[in-house]
């Protein structure tokens, strides 16, 4: 959520950085609001003046010589009449406040300075190309056609048990996924220094609230039925950031770089607003596991924090040996919390493209105001915000896919990057 301080010195300014990622900021609108609440403090402290000057002529009243029975009588009717308009404007305060809360906690975060300028994805900018693509002396499968040929990628019995956009994997493939996911949390926990934690699965409204899935994106999300107010979660993000909700951290338990987890879940999305897209196989699926980056930082450690958290999960891809690319995301494609993004775009080599296999991004304190999630300044002693930083280390279907087509092999069999070999129990080629 935006500082509404800040708004309020300089609305014009917010509308204007807001309008760069295609979000209309109506400034008349939160100003009015805003003069509605201070109005109805301020009315609420001259009617708190005139109830304490009422209060104290009881006493004047019985110092004249009246009995403190008829002094009461006597200013009654006027402390009612102030208490009756002061639970009113405290009503008004309220409702203008709630609503103020509500534009904020629906207002996208600021892009950061340095974020370059663009409507659409179209506008990003490339900062960094690793490797060079494969070049096949056979035509190219995608992995689709590759996993059905193993009898492995099952998408078909997958729609039989749920529906469509679920895949079923078998044997050696299934093997592989699981091993991706033991070589990236290994790495990320034993190399890179982060701290592996298990989370739940579902989440609450107040959860989403604070990582901004909510109140704005909720037809993306699975709502579980009942009245309890729970999602399956769309990413590890949310649980993993709110850990850190309506806490104080001491400043000795951030260390030098603050506090990083790394943790693997399932992941569920409805993908609404995407039916038509990238239906076949494993590219965009209603349910898919990630090992997420979380660090929890100081303000000024931010933006090392993210330069180092992307270069994490750039390490994956570089051990796998697969080909990307790294870009900025301009303004207009940043997502809801996010002031400035890294994707990494990994080769595949059927759709001769790059395509997205992690988002890392800071979102500075704005996901800290929303969860109150903060750390104690030792030089002042007080509580200041901290900033969230989140990233894929990456997608783990993803990455299935990305070492299937970049690692198969002429009869169609795929053979396992080397840094998985330790993990697949003697089996260096499947389907050899």
């Amino acid at each position: 959520m935006l500082d509404i301080k800040a708004v309020r010195q300089d609305p014009q300014g917010t509308s204007e950085a807001l309008a760069t990622r295609g979000f209309s900021f109506d400034v008349e609108h939160f100003t009015a609001l805003d003069a509605r609440r201070r109005q109805a403090d301020i009315d609420s402290q001259g009617l708190l003046a005139q109830r304490k000057s009422a209060s104290k002529k009881i006493g004047i009243l019985v110092g004249e010589g009246k009995s403190v029975d008829d002094a009461k009588a006597e200013v009654s009717e006027t402390l009612e009449k102030i208490s009756t308009q002061i639970d009113a404007l405290t009503e008004q305060a309220k409702q203008a406040q709630n609503e103020l809360e509500e534009l904020l906690l629906s207002t996208p975060n600021i892009p950061a300075q340095d974020v370059p300028t663009g409507a659409s994805e179209s506008d990003n900018i490339e900062v960094l190309r690793w490797g060079e693509p494969k070049t096949f002396e056979f035509p190219v499968r995608d992995h689709v056609e590759l996993g059905e040929k193993l009898q492995q990628l099952d998408g078909e019995t997958a729609g039989k048990i749920t529906g469509a956009r679920f895949t079923v994997m078998y044997g050696d493939l299934a093997r592989l996924h699981r091993a991706l996911v033991q070589f990236m949390l290994n790495l990320h926990t034993q190399e890179h220094g982060y701290l592996e934690v298990y989370v739940p699965y579902i989440v609450n409204r107040e959860s989403l609230i604070g990582t901004g899935q909510l109140p704005k994106f909720e037809e993306d999300l699975f709502k579980l039925s009942g009245d309890q107010g729970l999602y399956l979660s769309p990413t590890a993000e949310v649980p993993v950031t709110n850990i850190a909700r309506d806490r104080i951290f001491e400043d000795s338990e951030l260390g030098d770089s603050g506090i990083g987890f790394a943790c693997h879940t399932p992941c569920f999305r409805s993908e609404a607003g995407s039916y038509g897209r990238d239906t076949r196989g494993m590219i965009r699926q209603h349910q898919f596991e990630k090992v997420e980056l979380v660090r929890l930082a100081r303000a000024r450690q931010s933006d090392e924090a993210l330069e180092q958290l992307t270069g994490h999960a750039e390490a994956v891809l570089q051990l796998l040996d697969l080909p990307y690319r790294k870009v900025v995301l301009c303004t207009g494609d940043l997502g809801f919390s996010a002031t400035k993004t890294y994707d990494l775009e990994v080769w595949l080599p059927a759709q001769e493209t790059y395509r997205e296999i992690s988002s890392c991004s800071s979102c500075g304190d704005y996901q800290a105001r929303r969860m109150q999630a903060r750390w104690r300044n030792p030089a002042t002693g007080k509580p200041e915000l901290m900033h969230t930083i989140n990233g894929s280390g990456l997608a783990v279907g993803r990455t299935l896919v990305a070492i299937m087509e970049n690692y198969q092999n002429v009869d169609g069999s795929i053979t396992v990057p080397s840094v998985l070999k330790p993990y697949m129990g003697g089996v260096y080629e499947i389907g050899a």
